[in-house]
């Protein structure tokens, strides 16, 4: 059996600002927990103890790493938790002294001293935290590593192509995009089609498209949040939100009071190339700007790219097809998801382990190979899309400054996003019979190049602009 990897696993609903250095370490505080009361020794916690290494040491300040372990071992949701309540949380914690172990017991904890940042890297991943929970006589020490997007083991391979995990079994199991397209073929079905018909063997109907249409309203809410709050990012680096101010600009006159009115004012917009190019830029911006922010968006297939597949996605909805219905929302959703979990499987979605590459390129692959299949693209075109976004984003660095995902992260979604527009079109005129680089190939070559980066460009803040622009300028 193949690894199963669900759209819902690639496209998780969560807190910012980042899926491998706070949804991560959250979902890994949560597991602790888990594994603390199968062992029977939840009740009898006097004390934990968290260490964090190499990657999350290194950035995790910038990521809030730290607030995203307090946040988990006490028990609170990333999916669910109402985050303007973030703040007071995090100051009870500190101003007192104290945890509340899992919403339930209350332990010591002192976050200065009780987290600990290592610089070293453990095996495996770059992105280790491991928690220590003192219980009577008894002390439990778990390592786990969180590995982009959100997922986290406690133990990773390092060539991804070696994992043996089996989570389901698939009518229509897939490893490689070449799998993918002969099953297409076979079956004389879209991809779309096909991985309706994987989700189907894990849930009912009802309930993928309840969840679809609650990723893509969370989606929406996110845009339209970033669009309507002004004001400067959190972190030091007194970033101004531009997402404000572009959206005023564009908008006009028209009254509405929700998200979806919303869309439809933009739908009565201008629509030349200049403004398009704004639209689009100006949803990514929004969505990053709100994750930058500790608000809610969705991995896609991580936070610092969680723009990039809503505002392709807009783009489609406000732009190309204003009859576009839930179908269309849920068509591009399932698309997006299959090709990151190809990526996942046969590369990687972290940037501590890949640089931006597996971050931005694979978002823009995944929205590329989305938007190519609404727009009529055959699923060997789709393929062709995601390659052609991939390909243009070989190599790209992972170098935040200050270890905030904002300069350069927030910019990179519009790139992103306009790329993967580009290459759909690009695709949808070629006959993909003509492809010279199968979408396979350019996964591994990522992958090899993810291998040969300087580790100083994966997301440790220690290269790039990371170094050449220091907090001083900014």
């Amino acid at each position: 059996m193949e690894e199963c990897i669900s759209v819902f696993d690639m496209l998780k609903i969560g807190v910012g600002p980042s899926s491998s250095h706070t949804l991560g370490p959250w979902r890994a505080a949560e597991r602790f927990l888990s594994e603390l009361r199968a062992q029977n020794l939840f009740e009898k916690v006097e004390r934990v103890q968290v260490d964090l290494y190499g990657s999350l040491s290194l950035t995790g300040k910038g990521h809030a790493t730290d607030l995203a372990v307090m946040l988990g071992l006490s028990g609170q949701d990333p999916e669910y938790i109402p985050v303007d309540q973030i703040d007071s949380i995090i100051a009870n914690i500190r101003n007192h002294q104290v945890l509340q172990l899992g919403n339930e017991l209350t332990v010591p904890f002192a976050p200065e001293t009780d987290i600990r940042f290592n610089r070293n890297f453990l095996p495996f991943h770059s992105n280790g935290i491991r928690f220590t929970a003192y219980a009577g006589l008894a002390t439990v020490e778990e390592t786990y590593y969180s590995i982009g997007g959100g997922f986290v083991v406690k133990e990773e391979r390092i060539n991804a192509k070696k994992k043996s995990a089996i989570k389901c079994a698939f009518p229509y199991p897939i490893q490689t995009a070449a799998e993918l397209l002969n099953y297409c073929h076979e079956q004389n079905r879209s991809i779309s089609e096909i991985v309706y018909e994987n989700e189907k063997s894990m849930r009912s109907e009802d309930e993928i498209h309840h969840e679809l249409m609650r990723i893509w309203n969370t989606m929406l809410e996110c845009m339209y949040i970033g669009c309507h709050t002004e004001g400067t990012l959190p972190g030091g680096l007194n970033v101004r939100r531009r997402a404000y101010d572009m959206h005023q600009n564009l908008i006009g006159e028209l009254p509405y009071n929700s998200p979806q009115e919303w869309l439809e004012v933009i739908r009565k917009t201008e629509v030349k190339f200049r403004q398009i190019l704004k639209w689009v830029s100006c949803f990514a911006l929004a969505v990053n700007e709100v994750n930058a922010a500790l608000g809610r968006v969705v991995t896609a297939p991580t936070n610092g790219s969680a723009g990039v597949i809503p505002a392709v996605l807009m783009y489609y909805m406000v732009i190309e097809n204003h009859q576009a219905t839930d179908k269309e929302i849920k068509q591009f959703l399932m698309v997006a998801g299959e090709i990151g979990s190809i990526f996942k499987k046969g590369s990687t979605i972290s940037a501590a382990m890949g640089g931006c590459q597996a971050e931005i390129g694979v978002s823009s692959a995944m929205a590329a190979g989305a938007l190519c299949e609404l727009m009529g693209g055959t699923p060997a075109q789709v393929q062709m899309a995601a390659e052609i976004a991939m390909e243009h984003h070989l190599g790209l660095t992972c170098d935040p400054i200050g270890g905030l995902v904002q300069i350069p992260c927030i910019e990179r979604n519009t790139m992103g996003a306009i790329k993967a527009i580009n290459a759909a079109e690009l695709a949808l005129e070629t006959d993909a019979r003509n492809a010279k680089v199968p979408l396979d190939k350019v996964i591994n070559t990522m992958w090899e190049t993810a291998k040969d980066m300087n580790h100083k460009y994966k997301e440790t803040s220690e290269g790039g602009l990371a170094i050449t622009v220091g907090l001083s300028d900014c």
